[in-house]
């Protein structure tokens, strides 16, 4: 009897560690799963864009506005800054951007100048470009965590310049016919677009975008320029 004892008391004490492990194994916790965090476009945001612009513009408008309309190619790039602020409300994201940008957008050619169909006695050379550019828009857009996609509609001012030189007929400044040959103004119209944006960290963002401006020229017809851009922003 006393080795039957002793049998099963040996017994006991070598399984009752896999008895502990099986127990242990009973009531581990199952693996937790990482959840991913969705991003928040909601904050100020500060930011640098570039880009590509072409469209047509009346350099004759910029000197007289007497003369008919005469519609130059432009072409060319910009560059400038951009700041703004938004709201997201679920998918929804809302907000306000501003930016101003340097350009070089330009055209040239020889016209003579006509004033209701009749030809004016000159013959101009001329340069005109686009060498600043304003907007201040809203955007409304949807995103999908990182990414958003957006319209944007606002107002937008045009500095255009004109430079002429008179090559055959009157000089420039002939009273009668044409004060001065180089002008510049500030063009107000409107701006709309499409574009998407990208955060590939909690705080810098990339987007591209095409932006339409239609800006005051002669009657009905309207100074256009589209604008191609590309841009980085910094969110706080």
């Amino acid at each position: 009897m006393k080795m039957i004892a002793k049998y099963l008391a040996s017994a006991a004490l070598l399984t009752s560690p896999v008895l502990a492990n099986a127990a242990d194994l009973a009531v581990k916790a199952a693996p937790v799963t990482p959840v991913t965090a969705v991003y928040n476009w909601t904050g100020f945001y500060i930011g640098v864009n570039g880009g590509y612009g072409w469209g047509r513009q009346d350099p004759l408008n910029l000197i007289s506005t007497r003369f008919d309309r005469t519609e130059f190619d432009l072409k060319g790039g910009l560059f400038g800054a951009t700041a703004g602020a938004q709201i997201q409300q679920g998918a929804v994201v809302l907000g306000l951007e501003s930016d101003i940008d340097w350009a070089n957008i330009r055209g040239s050619g020889i016209v003579v100048p006509a004033i209701a169909g009749v030809p004016a006695p000159i013959t101009l050379n001329l340069t005109t470009k686009t060498d600043g550019i304003i907007t201040a828009r809203a955007r409304f857009g949807m995103a999908v965590n990182n990414i958003l996609l957006y319209g944007t509609a606002g107002a937008a001012f045009l500095h255009e310049t004109a430079n002429g030189t008179s090559i055959a007929g009157v000089p420039c400044g002939t009273a009668g016919v044409l004060v001065g040959c180089t002008e510049s103004h500030w063009r107000p119209g409107f701006a709309a677009g499409l574009g998407a944006e990208y955060a590939f960290t909690p705080n810098w963002t990339v987007k591209g975008e095409y932006l339409y401006i239609s800006a005051a020229g002669t009657g009905a017809n309207k100074d256009q320029l589209n604008l191609l851009r590309f841009g980085a922003n910094y969110k706080f």
